[in-house]
Order: C-alpha cells, then sequence, then structure tokens
C-alpha cells in the first residue's frame, strides 16, 4: 500500500470516523485509566486515614481543599456541558461544510464496486462473515452483543466504582470491555477499512491493492483434517470440540475470575445464574479471536460442521 492509496483511503469521507476512531480511542482510555488510578490512590489514602474520608470528596477532581463534600452541579457541570455542546456543534458544522456526504450514483448492476464494502459501522460484520455463516455473523453474533449489553447491569454484582473512575475496583469489567470493544470490534472494522482490498482480499501494509491479484488458498474444516468425511461423523466431532472448547475456556475464566481476592468477593456475592451467564457470553466471545487466528494459521474455516448451521 503505497502511501497515495493510503491518503485515498484515510481521506475518504466515509472513512473518516474510523480515523477519528483509531486516533480518539487511545486517547481517551489513556486519559480515563489514567484518571481511574489518580483516583485509586485517593481511594488507598483514604481508607489509611477515616478522619479524612469523613470530609474529602471521594475523587480527585473535582476537588479542592475548603470546598464541601458534595460538587454543586451548578455552575461546575453545567458550564462544561455547555462549552461541550458548543464545541461539538462547531465541530460537526466545519465537517459537514469541508466534507461532502459519501453519497454515489445510483446502483448499476453493470458496475460493481471492487472491494464493495459496507458504510463504516457495518465493516465489523461484514469482516465476521469470513469467519462465520452469514446467519452467524449477521443475525446470531449481533444479537448476542446486544443481548449481553443488556444482561450487563444484571450480572455485574460489584456494587463499588459507580460514578467514579476506577480501576482497582472494576478490573474485571474494564479488562473484558476494553478486550470486547477496542482488540474485537474496532480491530474487525480497522481491518475491514485498511485491510480488506478488491475482492476482499487480506493486503497487508505495504501491499499495493492490486484488482488483478487473486489468492487461492485452501480452506479446510476441522473435520477434514482427521479425514472425516460424513455428516453425522462431522456433527458429533464438531459438538466434541465445542464441549472442551466451552469445558476449557470456562475453567479458565473461572481461574481468572477468582485470581484474586477483589475477584472472589464478587464472585461470592454472585448467583449460579449470573455466574452461568456471565460464562456464557464470555466464552462465545472469544470464539472470535480464535476463529481469526486459526483461519490465518491453519486455513481452518470451521470447527462444527452440521446440515443445519457451521460454527
Amino acid at each position: 500500500m503505497d502511501w497515495h492509496q493510503l491518503w485515498e483511503i484515510t481521506s475518504a469521507p466515509d472513512n473518516v470516523p474510523i480515523v477519528a476512531l483509531i486516533l480518539l480511542v487511545p486517547f481517551y482510555t489513556w486519559y480515563g485509566i489514567r484518571q481511574a488510578l489518580a483516583n485509586d490512590r485517593l481511594i488507598a489514602q483514604l481508607e489509611a486515614d477515616p478522619q479524612l474520608a469523613k470530609t474529602h470528596h471521594r475523587k480527585t477532581l473535582p476537588w479542592k481543599a475548603g470546598w464541601s463534600k458534595e460538587v454543586p452541579v451548578w455552575p461546575y457541570l453545567l458550564r462544561i456541558e455547555f462549552l461541550a455542546v458548543i464545541i461539538v456543534t462547531v465541530l460537526l458544522m466545519v465537517w459537514s461544510i469541508t466534507l461532502n456526504a459519501p453519497l454515489e450514483e445510483l446502483a448499476n448492476p453493470n458496475l460493481t464496486m471492487n472491494p464493495a464494502k459496507a458504510p463504516w459501522y457495518f465493516l465489523g460484520l461484514q469482516e465476521m462473515l469470513v469467519y462465520f455463516d452469514p446467519w452467524m455473523a449477521g443475525v446470531v453474533m449481533p444479537s448476542l452483543i446486544i443481548v449481553g449489553l443488556i444482561v450487563i447491569p444484571y450480572i455485574d454484582a460489584n456494587p463499588l466504582g459507580a460514578g467514579y473512575y476506577t480501576w482497582k475496583q472494576r478490573r474485571f469489567a474494564i479488562g473484558t470491555f476494553c478486550f470486547g470493544f477496542m482488540l474485537l470490534w474496532l480491530l474487525m472494522v480497522v481491518i475491514g477499512t485498511f485491510i480488506r482490498g478488491p475482492g476482499w482480499m487480506w493486503f497487508w501494509p505495504g501491499q499495493t491493492w492490486d484488482p488483478n491479484n487473486q489468492v487461492f488458498e485452501v480452506n479446510r474444516d476441522l473435520p477434514d483434517i482427521f479425514r472425516i468425511t460424513s455428516a453425522w461423523g462431522k456433527t458429533i466431532f464438531g459438538a466434541v470440540v465445542m464441549g472442551f472448547y466451552f469445558a476449557v475456556s470456562g475453567g479458565i475464566i473461572h481461574k481468572l475470575f477468582t485470581w484474586s481476592n477483589w475477584n472472589k468477593k464478587i464472585f461470592q456475592k454472585m448467583s449460579f445464574l449470573q455466574y452461568m451467564t456471565m460464562q456464557a457470553f464470555l466464552t462465545v466471545m472469544m470464539l472470535l479471536p480464535i476463529k481469526i487466528l486459526i483461519r490465518h494459521l491453519f486455513r481452518i474455516k470451521y470447527i462444527w460442521v452440521t446440515p443445519w448451521f457451521n460454527l
């Protein structure tokens, strides 16, 4: 990918939000963790001095010596929100004036784009189609994401860390979110934008997007490696492999969840239904990076092959 081609991809109106994500997400992640670590130091200080904890604010900012424990909404919060509204409005106006909307001509069956890409917010789903069946990548996985976000308040048994940044009191929640959102979803969007070229082929950074470049790589299913050819044999073999995966991954997640005394306290407060729901969503989430790795390293397309679905 030469610099001219990289600039064309980066400056495309439809890709501007992705470039902004690449720049803004790491910055605000660093800023949030920085504030969380500062609050953790304050929490340790207040725990060591109960007298100070009676008068000191629970967050490092906004707080100054002599302030009351609770900070008024006016003018501190509303002033910041008003300035944020003005800044965002100006940015949107400049954006709308300087960049044209990514609208194209009417669909022409005789002229197909190559590569034909979905809008940037659907690129992650389009990339998932490489590793899963269409109904799995387009229906099941997005539904699990939505349901998973809905059930988070019902399975999170940690009462601390609400209303202020903290890493010490929310290690598991923050780590899981960063892994799922940044390393899975945003990574899929970036791959679909900058790595997938003509024919949805994989072009590493530095390679020119040549429409005539066709790589014929033979993909295999996992049962084919073990020379299992019958349909029922593949179904049973895949079920055994997936059962083994869920057992091993569940054990690893359990070990990680009970690794520290802090996580053990949260685990003890969870009901059996809460814990099993959390285990199910985490093990399913881990399937995506596993499928990506085995597809690119071993050219394995499906693990579980059945007459009804493939996984």
